[in-house]
């Protein structure tokens, strides 16, 4: 395996883990949804619990995600989480509350109140979201930060040389708000994806509500709520694609490695690349068939899979966008050649080897998962199945 091989292998399967992430922030979309679209206290109960059977995956995922970005793109994990700490910390946060929120909210003597636990998870629900999907538009639109390896060498610098610089002192901030450097275009920009992760989140959660619950009255509610969930996101998500596609985009030259900034880059990378513009499609339109079969079919809960199958692809799709193809996929718009390629920020061969025998337990991982999340879904869930479970939140 050369070394080009392991750092375009390692490139997929983050992307994969970004893929994977996106469909499980189902979770988050739900929790955002406690207090609209139930009525009483059952209720919120009922959706709480379905969903704190799952909470777990997407936290998991999380941390997956980022372990496999640190040890895979090590310069890239120290110039972002070291720069953009306010923004990373602020998601971490919203992790953090939710996790608090499943384990003590129906613990004996909780001094906050069950609904302050609830609200901490429609915090999470809706900053978790927005945030994840405004750093991750910094992939395309650029970052404030200058990298300089040649510190490494400064012995000014003692035992610790900083390699990476952030610009201003927002650390982060600038992706979703119009301060520091930050312009006000790459902000909406940002702001797009962001709202588009937030939407799809509360589509995908609707959905499988859909599919796992046993209860008219929520039952009833569901399709409405689709409706209100799923329009935004495909606007806000076409805006964000559509102005990806025609803006300018990071291209590095495979020889000098110098960046510049290239027209319709990423719709070049897209023409250049069919494999990932077909299955940029083929993601797309799952979403879409999940999304109307079940605004339009009576009786087809189903929609999850289908749309959840489709949000991994058109994910790994933007991701595979971004990073192959000549494409800087951190760029920085303060000076373009700090930007980060594949190529300049990964791993060591010996690293990214090791990883790679390591990567082959995947799949049976994947099937453990698949295996423990039907065992707790053999039926759909029922008010009166949370009132007999001992172990219910």
């Amino acid at each position: 395996m050369s070394y080009e091989f392991l750092q375009q292998y390692w490139w997929f399967l983050v992307s994969l883990l970004g893929g994977l992430l996106a469909f499980l922030l189902f979770v988050q979309g739900g929790q955002s949804m406690i207090f609209s679209l139930s009525k009483t206290d059952d209720e919120k109960r009922l959706l709480v619990n379905v969903l704190g059977r799952k909470w777990e995956y997407t936290f998991t995922t999380l941390v997956t995600f980022g372990g496999a970005f640190f040890a895979s793109f090590p310069l890239f994990y120290s110039t972002s989480f070291g720069g953009a700490y306010y923004v990373w910390m602020l998601i971490l946060l919203c992790f953090v509350l939710q996790a608090v929120a499943y384990e003590f909210q129906s613990k004996p003597g909780n001094l906050f109140g069950k609904k302050t636990y609830q609200v901490f998870l429609f915090i999470n629900g809706l900053l978790g979201t927005v945030l994840i999907g405004a750093a991750i538009s910094t992939f395309f639109t650029g970052s404030d930060f200058v990298v300089n390896k040649g510190n490494l060498t400064n012995l000014n610098e003692g035992f610790a040389p900083i390699i990476s610089a952030w610009g201003s002192g927002w650390h982060g901030l600038d992706a979703a708000l119009p301060v520091g450097n930050g312009t006000l275009l790459a902000c909406l920009r940002n702001l797009s994806l962001g709202l588009a992760v937030f939407f799809l989140a509360r589509t995908l959660a609707t959905l499988f509500f859909v599919n796992r619950l046993s209860h008219a009255s929520l039952e009833s509610r569901l399709k409405k709520t689709l409706w209100t969930n799923a329009v935004p996101f495909v606007v806000f998500f076409l805006v964000f694609v559509i102005w990806t596609l025609l803006d300018e985009g990071y291209a590095v030259d495979k020889t000098s490695g110098v960046v510049s900034l290239v027209q319709f880059k990423y719709f070049s990378n897209l023409v250049e690349m069919p494999v990932v513009l077909i299955l940029l499609l083929l993601g797309v339109v799952a979403v879409l068939y999940g999304i109307i079969a079940s605004l339009f079919c009576e009786g087809f809960k189903k929609g999850i899979w289908y749309a959840g199958a489709g949000t991994v692809v058109t994910v790994l799709s933007l991701f595979l966008m971004a990073g192959y193809n000549g494409t800087a996929f951190y760029p920085s718009s303060t000076d373009l050649q700090s930007s980060l390629t594949i190529y300049n920020a990964s791993s060591s061969p010996y690293t990214l080897t090791a990883m790679s025998w390591v990567s082959l337990l995947i799949p049976f991982v994947l099937a453990y998962i698949v295996y423990a999340w039907y065992s707790m879904e053999k039926k759909r869930t029922a008010v009166e199945d949370i009132i007999e479970d001992d172990h219910a939140y």
